[in-house]
């Protein structure tokens, strides 16, 4: 079994998400009292956050390369972000690192294509919804159109999850605006909504709308534990 890393605490609300699906995705596939091997790193968001506002995304990315690097040294066959809008400066971790970073984005688009999705919503921070980082490599490398909420929800979404879901609140109106905002990207024309935070499926989960989620904390944990037991059998 590889070793995972987690680069988490982005918020530590969903951190907890990433490491009971993965235990829970490896005592399925082993059986027994089979756990994951996990390096956790969990940061400080407030900083990272306050860098995110200011849009210094290099001292962010600095900050989160050197989380990383001691993820690497504690001995990780490879790492997660667990978070969506952090991908963003995945290429500078990327040049810092000798082990791989197991993309959010690959992973969730990898599942759409693989349901032959080719139309999709996405939900997430106003950065991962607005800016190409993310967006883009769904369309260039996956050959997806991605939906988004117009201005005035996408700061509803924005809002929501740094003023509510990463402080642990959960909000009915909050649930009924983004079960909304959903309903409207399907009748947009998506065959599937992204929640591209790590914190949206704490508000929102399938039995609440007809229409498909696809929730990248759940997708990105279950890639982690298929990459963590590729040489692995299950004992008889």
């Amino acid at each position: 079994m590889k070793t995972i890393g987690l680069l988490g605490g982005m918020s530590w609300e969903s951190t907890v998400g990433y490491y009971r699906a993965i235990n829970e995705g490896v005592k399925q596939s082993l059986g027994s009292l089979h756990s994951a091997k996990i390096v956790l790193y969990s940061v400080d968001f407030e900083p990272i956050e306050r860098l995110q506002r200011q849009g210094d995304w290099k001292s962010a990315a600095e900050i989160l390369t050197k989380a990383a690097l001691s993820i690497q040294v504690a001995g990780a066959d490879f790492l997660l972000i667990c978070t969506n809008t952090m991908h963003k400066v995945v290429p500078d971790i990327e040049e810092a690192l000798r082990i791989p970073i197991l993309h959010i984005a690959d992973a969730t688009a990898a599942m759409l294509v693989a349901k032959g999705y080719k139309t999709v919503g996405l939900l997430g921070t106003a950065f991962t919804m607005e800016q190409d980082f993310y967006k883009g490599l769904l369309t260039r490398k996956y050959d997806l159109k991605v939906l988004v909420p117009d201005a005035p929800e996408r700061r509803i979404v924005h809002d929501v999850i740094f003023d509510e879901l990463c402080l642990g609140c959960i909000r009915q109106t909050s649930r009924s605006a983004f079960l909304s905002i959903i309903k409207s990207l399907a009748a947009q024309g998506a065959e599937a909504v992204i929640l591209g935070c790590t914190e949206i499926g704490l508000l929102v989960k399938q039995e609440d709308t007809a229409v498909v989620l696809c929730d990248t904390t759940a997708i990105h944990a279950a890639k982690a534990v298929e990459y963590a037991l590729q040489s692995q059998v299950k004992p008889t």
